[in-house]
């Protein structure tokens, strides 16, 4: 494991599920936790005017396959409209739980076909228990391994995978985009009619609609391989946003309690860069914040930092941050690790 894995000394480690009430209160104090809805509201418009832009310019650019390229900018900005819908569901944006919910509904489910309660129900699991193997779904059973025993325990195909895991890493989130639209319907089977309409029903509307556009606008190879782009690239582009976060973070152990203020900042990863690491990351690069203060507005991250920097310094908590190809390489270092044993 990397050196920034180290464990606190053992003062700090007495002391961590106490020493995050003196940060709490200070964050309180300095109004990052006030929600910024002129921000989201700006976000919001633009990202819809910008989409709307680009499908715009699909039905200008014509039947040329050049066109099919603006899968790409497609793919960026509903990786936005992900980063919006993931605030909504961390009630960042509006007042009321109701009002975050439709929010979150109308970006996930109506406008990216992604389900906000599938997304929700795992994420709010990750933030929990992160990087805790039977707690955490981000590191559970999967086509990938995060452990030597989820490594061992793979066969045939997936032992394969496991086996070069980290140089298959960034080809298979070329499916992710499709894989996130399979789990949320997946998580309707288990749901109350009452979702299994609402939620199913905007799912279907989001298909018929993003899918009647593209064949509308284009003959059926060029809709289907602008459609592919799209979801390769945002698969591709959320996964480089959430891969450098918590892979080869610690891991605790089972039966291992650690409280708050451990449980976030040893298990997370900050990558540290200028606007346009921000603009790229959503802000999310600044993970050990997001995870301590879910509900502090993403955009108010940054500002976060120091209080937290410094918390962490004072109490000899070890603060782990990177530059954004350094993240990679310990992230895909990790995930070598595991799948070594397997070669």
């Amino acid at each position: 494991m990397p050196a920034t894995l180290s464990a606190p000394s053992r003062p700090a480690e007495r002391s961590a599920g106490s020493d995050f009430a003196p940060l709490a209160r200070r964050v309180r104090s300095s109004g990052l936790l006030d929600r910024r809805r002129g921000y989201y509201a700006r976000a919001i418009g633009l990202n819809l005017a910008a989409t709307a832009a680009v499908w715009a310019a699909v039905a200008w650019a014509g039947d040329g396959w050049w066109t099919v390229l603006l899968g790409i900018p497609l793919a960026v900005l509903s990786a936005r409209a992900a980063f919006l819908g993931h605030d909504a569901g961390h009630r960042q944006i509006a007042r009321t739980a109701r009002a975050n919910r439709w929010l979150g509904l109308l970006l996930g489910n109506l406008l990216l076909g992604m389900g906000h309660g599938w997304w929700n129900d795992k994420h709010n699991r990750h933030h929990a228990n992160p990087n805790h193997v039977g707690k955490d779904p981000d590191v559970g059973e999967g086509v990938l391994a995060w452990t030597s025993e989820q490594a061992e325990g793979k066969r045939g195909v997936l032992r394969w995978v496991a086996r070069h895991q980290a140089a298959l890493f960034f080809p298979l989130l070329t499916l992710e985009g499709v894989n996130l639209k399979l789990g949320s319907l997946l998580f309707l089977r288990g749901r109350s009619r009452r979702d299994q309409v609402l939620e199913g029903g905007l799912l279907l509307v989001h298909a018929v609609a993003y899918l009647g556009l593209a064949f509308a606008l284009l003959p059926v190879g060029q809709a289907l391989a602008l459609v592919a782009i799209q979801h390769a690239v945002f698969g591709v582009h959320l996964g480089a946003v959430f891969a450098p976060n918590h892979k080869g973070m610690a891991m605790p152990g089972p039966g291992e309690r650690w409280g708050h203020l451990r449980r976030q900042v040893l298990t997370s990863r900050n990558v540290r860069g200028g606007l346009v690491t921000d603009w790229l990351m959503g802000g999310l690069n600044y993970q050990i914040e997001h995870h301590l203060f879910p509900g502090v507005p993403r955009c108010s991250l940054r500002r976060l930092r120091p209080l937290v920097r410094e918390h962490c310094a004072a109490v000899g908590l070890p603060y782990a941050e990177t530059g954004l190809v350094e993240s990679y390489r310990l992230a895909l270092g990790h995930m070598r690790e595991v799948g070594e044993p397997l070669r």
